[in-house]
């Protein structure tokens, strides 16, 4: 982005965070890898809004699932044996999680029943699901980034079909992490956090992908792009995670506004949502908030 200008920058407020009640500061397995070895109370991520406007997260360390309502109450609406990532809310209502430990899965917001999805790969075990994202078809397509990056740059990107067909769009991405897909499912977008990138992925009835290229070099900084959402203009919003800023980016990838975090860095990843769908609400993991910023 140093070929431009700094774009307008916007603010944020804390809309909500998580109460006290729920935060268990310890030490666990995934922090010890993704967190330093920290002791973490909580690790919030994969905000999206149902039909009724109420917002889940999840809490990835301690495998919960949260429903947050439009004056900020949080209700905990699941509690399991697993490390949930990214979600989104399917057409019937179920919530469909990516989890770093289990694969892909279901889970009942009304009773917290979680349901195996897709647990392998042709037999294989995932390295460790990051995100998600709907296609107009039906498909679900998502991100296996575990532990890759630029050491190892064999993540992978897949596309799960409705009638089950798993399709590897490609397998030598340097940590995927956000995806969203285009509406009329001509391309996918991916945030290629450890080289500070979001790839372009053209998408063929086939399954196939070819001329994979770059679509937005970011500036760097100790994280790199996290989340991925589209605004209702159809312009890409960009969690830059570790520098504590969302850009905006017009179609032509060219940068437009930067929102800033007003609590900390951390910002993994974000939705659109109230009563016109252009309030953002951001994910701030380190201090367990939702951040709140207007677009107008």
């Amino acid at each position: 982005m140093g070929f431009f200008a700094p774009p307008p920058r916007l603010g944020t407020e804390v809309f909500t965070r998580l109460p006290d009640r729920f935060r268990l500061p310890r030490a666990t397995a995934w922090a010890r890898w993704n967190r330093g070895g920290r002791e973490i109370d909580s690790f919030l991520e994969g905000p999206c809004f149902d039909a009724e406007g109420r917002l889940y997260v999840t809490d990835i360390p301690f495998g919960r699932i949260f429903r947050i309502t439009a004056d900020g109450a949080w209700d905990q609406v699941a509690d399991y044996d697993g490390w949930p990532n990214g979600l989104k809310v399917a057409p019937d209502g179920m919530l469909l999680v990516t989890d770093y430990k289990r694969g892909l899965v279901r889970v009942d917001p009304g009773t917290g029943t979680v349901t195996p999805l897709l647990e392998t790969a042709r037999s294989e075990g995932f390295k460790g699901l990051n995100d998600l994202a709907l296609g107009a078809d039906g498909s679900i397509f998502f991100t296996d980034q575990g532990q890759t990056g630029l050491h190892d740059p064999t993540g992978r990107v897949y596309r799960l079909r409705p009638d089950g067909r798993l399709d590897l769009l490609i397998g030598t991405v340097p940590s995927p992490n956000g995806i969203v897909v285009a509406p009329d499912l001509s391309h996918c977008l991916v945030a290629v956090t450890r080289a500070n990138q979001v790839w372009r992925l053209p998408l063929h009835g086939d399954g196939a992908v070819t001329k994979a290229g770059i679509y937005i070099h970011l500036h760097g900084g100790p994280g790199g792009p996290d989340g991925l959402a589209w605004d209702r203009d159809g312009n890409l919003l960009v969690a830059h995670t570790g520098v504590g800023t969302i850009w905006r980016f017009n179609g032509r990838a060219e940068p437009t506004l930067a929102i800033a975090s007003c609590a900390g860095a951390s910002t993994t990843n974000l939705c659109l949502g109230g009563p016109d769908g252009r309030d953002l609400f951001i994910t701030e993991s380190e201090t367990g908030s939702i951040l709140r910023a207007r677009l107008e």
